[in-house]
């Protein structure tokens, strides 16, 4: 089954008595409304947000004769963008507010630790921690090497599970992202505010409403697909009527992604919230890994869509209009497939996919408006990696990405996991330009 998608020359169609200027006027026109419905919905949000759940991450620093240690350093950053910190006092003790309930990363520095104490395991200066409550006590053990640590591979096994899970995250946005880039050519990088608007349209429905959250997610995708749709009716379809460059259109939706990410901020605010039905949940234990149900069920409904996406390319008759289109529009467009129409209908997809992958991620790290720009450039990653207007190859791609991120900080500081990702991804682009799932194409 064939299921790539690569950008073939535009077509110029006929525009009637329409003028192509008219048809950009509209565009904006269109735009500036589709934007003013989006700042109504997220509006509401800040008014029901939990003020109560913020949290705190605290402890105890002891020496091996268990004495306090005071001035030891502590960082505590989620992927959010927060990072607070703090030093022991006499006691020993050290106390970091944090916004509320989700994953944070707990550092410790040793070089602020006083000279002869060692922690217990040298390797373990950072943790990863789930806030399910109002607090959450973090311990650094110092003294001997204790022969009852964690194992590698225990570790290994936690990390490339954390891995998989962020990977069909990832591969949710990047199939969307694949599948715009392969019919259009567009390579957009406001694709991350949609995984943005995902995630707060579905905390609008949760919070503010108080529909049950498999509703609520559902209509935050239904939004998402109607922005998606709206977008390249009013702004791109006149713009590629136009026959702008898609250089041109790459940098309108830079500037696009920026607009709609203030947009956020000025509306939802620069706190980030949690969704009312998943607040705090208590994990279990699967042998080594500890791991939530509400990411268990995430997961399972990643993998569902992702196959029925990948089913939909392969055998629904708009999936195979859209390959079509991605090969050769000119020739697609002669054999009486409408091209716009696919175009749009790839866009309402794709903008859906993004919006599911938002309010999944927000699940477990909270609602934020800078969530799906900083997710952004792993999205581009994964899609790269796996070839760039390739579907399957996105979905590979995004799923390498996830676990050699997490995978990596068994080796790297956690600060510089992200950048370990990368550097595998232009290794392997050295050695294969296409990617892995992607063509080699003949230029000339």
């Amino acid at each position: 089954m064939d299921t790539t998608l690569r950008p073939g020359p535009r077509i110029r169609a006929s525009h009637g008595r329409f003028r192509p200027r008219a048809w950009g006027l509209l565009g904006v026109a269109l735009s500036l409304v589709a934007l003013l419905i989006g700042a109504a919905v997220v509006s509401a949000a800040p008014a029901l947000a939990a003020k109560d759940t913020d949290g705190v991450i605290e402890g105890t620093m002891l020496d091996p004769e268990g004495q306090p240690i005071a001035g030891v350093t502590f960082t505590v950053s989620n992927a959010a963008g927060f990072e607070g910190f703090d030093t022991t006092n006499k006691q020993g003790q050290w106390e970091i507010p944090i916004p509320g309930p989700g994953q944070y990363v707990v550092t410790i520095d040793t070089l602020t630790l006083p000279e002869g104490v060692t922690l217990t395991d040298p390797q373990r200066t950072s943790l990863t921690v789930n806030l399910l409550s109002a607090s959450k006590t973090v311990a650094f053990p110092t003294g001997e090497a204790d022969t009852t640590t964690e194992s590698t591979m225990d570790r290994f096994l936690q990390l490339a599970t954390d891995g998989l899970v962020f990977g069909l995250i990832i591969a949710l946005a990047g199939v969307g992202l694949s599948m715009i880039f392969g019919t259009t050519g567009l390579t957009n990088f406001a694709h991350g505010e949609i995984v943005t608007l995902g995630a707060i349209s579905t905390f609008v429905f949760n919070n503010m409403l108080g529909l049950p959250f498999v509703l609520a997610v559902a209509l935050g995708v239904l939004v998402c697909g109607a922005f998606g749709a709206l977008n390249d009716w009013g702004l791109w379809k006149p713009l590629r009527r136009r026959g702008v460059s898609l250089v041109a259109m790459l940098v309108v939706s830079i500037g696009f992604g920026i607009l709609l990410r203030y947009i956020y901020l000025f509306f939802f605010g620069g706190d980030t919230e949690q969704y009312a039905s998943y607040s705090g949940q208590a994990g279990i234990a699967i042998g080594p890994v500890d791991i939530t149900p509400k990411v268990i069920v995430g997961s399972i409904v990643a993998v569902i869509v992702l196959v029925l996406t990948m089913l939909w390319l392969g055998y629904t008759k708009t999936g195979k209009a859209s390959r079509a289109v991605s090969d050769n529009p000119a020739l697609a467009s002669a054999s009486g497939i409408n091209v716009e129409r696919v175009i749009n209908q790839v866009w309402i997809i794709g903008a859906g996919l993004a919006g599911l992958s938002g309010a999944l991620y927000s699940m477990s790290v909270g609602v934020n408006w800078l969530e799906g720009f900083q997710l952004l450039l792993l999205v581009f990653a994964g899609v790269v990696l796996g070839g760039l207007g390739t579907a399957l190859g996105a979905i590979v791609g995004s799923l390498v990405v996830g676990v050699l991120i997490q995978v990596s900080t068994l080796v790297i500081p956690t600060e510089m996991k992200n950048v370990g990702a990368l550097l595998i991804m232009i290794i392997i682009l050295l050695i294969r330009p296409q990617g892995l799932l992607g063509r080699r194409e003949r230029v000339g």
